[in-house]
């Protein structure tokens, strides 16, 4: 699970701020914990977004982070292109020479790294491939 530790205070209004120590312009809030912890997940990805869009450097959540305060789950899909993001940068190339990689248009690549658009696995598996990554699935029992 690929997800962001967040910190929940309980505010003056009966809610809950809730702050990202790894991603300092997240701040949300919820009227419940579940509340709090859904708009963290809104907050992290609008955050994760706008740094993707920039060209920003965008920390990796660490395993210690998780056991250290309430941790947000990110979606797959979201997950996925934080990843090839991270690939991308690692591999040290551009979005320009990961579409001719591909043979696509720069545009088509572009969209891959958009969090608000649904990119098909195999797109993205193509992607990954392009780098010399591969995708690995990995189920796991929800924590009781």
């Amino acid at each position: 699970m690929l997800g962001y530790r967040v910190e929940l205070t309980k505010d003056d209004n009966d809610t809950l701020l809730v702050t990202c120590p790894q991603l300092p312009m997240v701040v949300t809030y919820g009227e419940t914990r579940e509340d709090a912890l859904r708009h963290a997940v809104d907050a992290i990805e609008t955050a994760i977004a706008s740094m993707i869009d920039d060209g920003e450097e965008i920390p990796i959540p660490s395993a210690d982070d998780a056991k250290d305060g309430a941790s947000v789950p990110l979606p797959l899909l979201t997950a996925l292109k934080l990843q090839l993001y991270w690939s991308l940068r690692e591999v040290g190339i551009t979005r320009a020479e990961l579409a001719r990689r591909l043979g696509w248009h720069r545009e088509s690549v572009d969209r891959l790294f958009r969090l608000d658009h649904h990119s098909r696995v195999d797109q993205l598996e193509a992607a990954f491939g392009a780098l010399g990554k591969t995708v690995e699935v990995k189920l796991q029992n929800e924590a009781a």
